[in-house]
């Protein structure tokens, strides 16, 4: 990595060690000192290595490709996986172009040809770029750069991609088509997607054989898009006229079977491989990764939502308070939950809801986990196969913003509401459709009790005798003389022997000791 990742974090105040060459073993007996690890490619943490990362915050990866992280291992232990996807874009999207100039001139056989002495000019006859159909797989960042490109050398574009738009297929001045549609039109076929499950050999043998005869392919994204076996025997055939590849589904690829074959064309995983693209990637991991651990923004995260320095401290408040709403509502679930429902009014419907999300799930899930956090609670979610609904409503009601978290449980449905006072405060304002107010923090008590004259008094008596002092009484009810509900705050933790006698007062229906 270049050296300016490390200048980088030392400027902002972050003590940084540099070690490179380190096998697993190794990483393994040192990295629980670490808060973050910054990699490239050739590092490969997973859950062995992550288990050992008990203090481990934050990966950062200069580059784009993820596949050497186990990303799963990393959200379940609660741990950020960030990228830098435009740092090397430029270069990738040139080495694409680089190789299709090498293929369509067939200039490394010339090369080699020219240097050994022979002079075999009628041997290499070439096919123009000009005019020629260029299909993209992949239309994202580098793929729109590669048609750029592409249409200054006057070629047509045409673009396969789930996510392009009609608008976006306009402005990077490509015609959008189904895969079906591209492989049948395209003279230059060029890949840039990530390997998923999806994409996984989306150029296996029955589409390499549906393609245009004598058609040309590039891949610089990911190894395992295309079946290496097959596309070896098409160009041993002839009807695929030239292949190149900088990326293969065994790396380091020392051995392959492509190799050797006539029109085939090779480079060792290049395609980020220039000095302004290592420097600006190095770069851009240090500031995302020293941004996260020193203010909690959030960049070019994989595992959890982005939060930019801008809106760190605007949602920092509104995250406060949806992890003490989740808290209440994790704690007083009776059983099993089985959906949430996270709404937002007024000021917050406008912000970024995915962070105040995780913060709501955080907060709810942790009385049953202690190393929940906002990274990992989705993750714990899904494992739980709890639904979860975000709703924003436009309006504004009582107040200025509000936040509501409805949680279906195996015993009902009940709700809790909170809002932020004038100096960001977090209050309750909701609890189960009755209207209270209250601050959610420390040890409290939550009573369900009939309402009758007398019952306050006796809480009270009964909580001074035990040496319990109050904070603050927080009361609610329905309507005169039915159900309500009280949160008191208390300086201690309430024993099981003083719970107990609570419960035996008249008109006590629930009992329940909260921490925040």
């Amino acid at each position: 990595m270049s050296p300016k990742a490390a200048e980088i974090f030392r400027e902002r105040g972050i003590q940084v060690d540099e070690k490179t060459g380190l096998g697993k073993d190794e990483l393994i007996a040192i990295i629980g000192e670490y808060d973050g690890l910054a990699i490239r490619s050739s590092t490969r943490p997973d859950a062995d290595i992550m288990d050992a990362a008990t203090n481990l915050k934050v990966i950062g990866r200069a580059g784009i490709g993820t596949d050497n992280i186990d990303k799963d291992a990393a959200s379940a232990r609660g741990i950020v996986v960030m990228n830098t996807p435009f740092g090397n874009s430029i270069t990738t999207a040139e080495h694409a172009i680089a190789m299709m100039f090498a293929l369509a001139r067939q200039l490394p056989e010339a090369d080699a040809s020219t240097q050994a002495g022979k002079w075999e000019k009628s041997k290499f006859m070439g096919v123009e770029l000009t005019g020629k159909t260029l299909g993209l797989i992949g239309a994202g960042n580098i793929g729109s750069i590669v048609a750029d490109r592409a249409r200054g050398l006057k070629m047509k574009v045409v673009a396969f991609d789930p996510f392009l738009t009609e608008d976006r297929a306009v402005e990077i001045g490509a015609e959008k088509v189904d895969l079906d549609g591209l492989l049948s039109r395209a003279d230059f076929i060029t890949l840039h997607t990530p390997l998923t499950d999806q994409t996984r050999g989306i150029l296996g043998r029955e589409n390499l054989e549906r393609t245009k005869k004598g058609v040309r392919i590039i891949n610089c994204a990911r190894g395992g898009l295309i079946d290496e076996a097959a596309l070896k025997d098409l160009l041993e055939s002839g009807h695929i006229a030239g292949a190149a590849l900088d990326v293969f589904g065994e790396e380091p690829a020392k051995e392959n079977s492509l190799f050797g074959t006539p029109g085939f064309v090779a480079t060792p995983h290049l395609g980020a491989s220039t000095t302004e693209a290592q420097v600006n990637v190095a770069i851009q991991v240090a500031e995302q990764m020293a941004d996260y651990l020193l203010t909690g923004a959030v960049t070019n995260a994989l595992n959890t939502p982005s939060v930019s320095a801008e809106e760190a401290p605007r949602l920092k408040p509104y995250m406060t308070l949806a992890t003490k709403l989740g808290l209440l509502a994790g704690q007083l679930a009776h059983r099993g939950i089985k959906r949430v429902s996270i709404e937002a009014e007024g000021a917050l419907a406008e912000l970024n809801m995915k962070p105040v999300t995780a913060a709501v799930l955080a907060g709810m899930l942790r009385p049953i986990s202690d190393t929940v956090n906002m990274v990992n609670a989705p993750f714990m979610a899904r494992e739980r196969d709890i639904d979860v609904a975000e709703v924003r409503h436009d309006k504004e009601g009582d107040y200025a913003s509000l936040l509501r978290l409805t949680v279906e449980t195996s015993d009902g449905v009940r709700s809790v509401a909170g809002t932020l006072f004038g100096d960001n405060a977090p209050r309750l304002v909701e609890l189960f459709g009755i209207r209270m107010e209250a601050e959610l923090d420390g040890p409290m008590l939550y009573i369900e009790n009939e309402d009758k004259p007398g019952f306050i008094g006796a809480v009270g008596s009964t909580l001074g005798q035990a040496g319990i002092n109050i904070g603050t009484f927080n009361l609610g009810r329905r309507a005169g003389g039915s159900d309500a509900v009280m949160l008191v705050a208390v300086d201690d933790e309430v024993n099981a022997d003083v719970m107990a006698t609570i419960k035996t007062l008249d008109g006590v229906k629930n009992v329940k000791a909260l921490t925040f």
